[in-house]
């Protein structure tokens, strides 16, 4: 199923859902970010995704983890809360979302690299690098928020 992303555009169309969503920044021990190239948007991404009727909002991090990379991991802060209403997710199905993102940060406990239906790619990228690799804005602006080590959350 493909996804267009629309951010603050006048053409997006409007949302028929609002979803809850969590992601996570996992670093490895030289500090990289964790990043899966999207199979649906060809656009690198944190790892996340919905929450579950049966998910706390951390467990849904941590599933959506475990599912899109094969990693197990542990909740170890939080990024911020991403609820900006001119950000629309439209899926070719015909869902056109709002979405809710929680991005916490975790640290890997185990499980191994695996890429899943959802991605092309993992890597762990070096903050260095980040700039170069084609992200949404929505995207680059959790990873941007997590690397200016912020003493409080982002709310917004």
């Amino acid at each position: 199923m493909a996804r267009t992303e629309f951010y603050d555009e006048p053409n997006a169309p409007k949302p028929n859902s609002l979803v809850v969503a969590a992601s996570a920044v996992v670093t490895d021990a030289q500090g990289r970010i964790l990043l899966q190239r999207r199979r649906d948007n060809n656009l690198w991404a944190l790892p996340g995704g919905a929450m579950e009727m049966a998910d706390s909002l951390p467990g849904a991090a941590v599933r959506e983890v475990k599912e899109e990379t094969g990693l197990d991991v542990e909740i170890t802060g939080l990024v911020g809360t991403y609820t900006d209403p001119r950000h629309i997710v439209a899926y070719s199905d015909g869902e056109v979302r709002r979405q809710f993102n929680v991005c916490f940060t975790a640290r890997i406990t185990g499980g191994s690299l695996a890429i899943s239906d959802e991605s092309t790619e993992l890597r762990f990228v070096p903050a260095e690098e980040l700039g170069s690799l084609p992200m949404h804005r929505t995207q680059r602006l959790r990873v941007d928020h997590f690397l200016e080590h912020r003493t409080a959350p982002y709310l917004g």
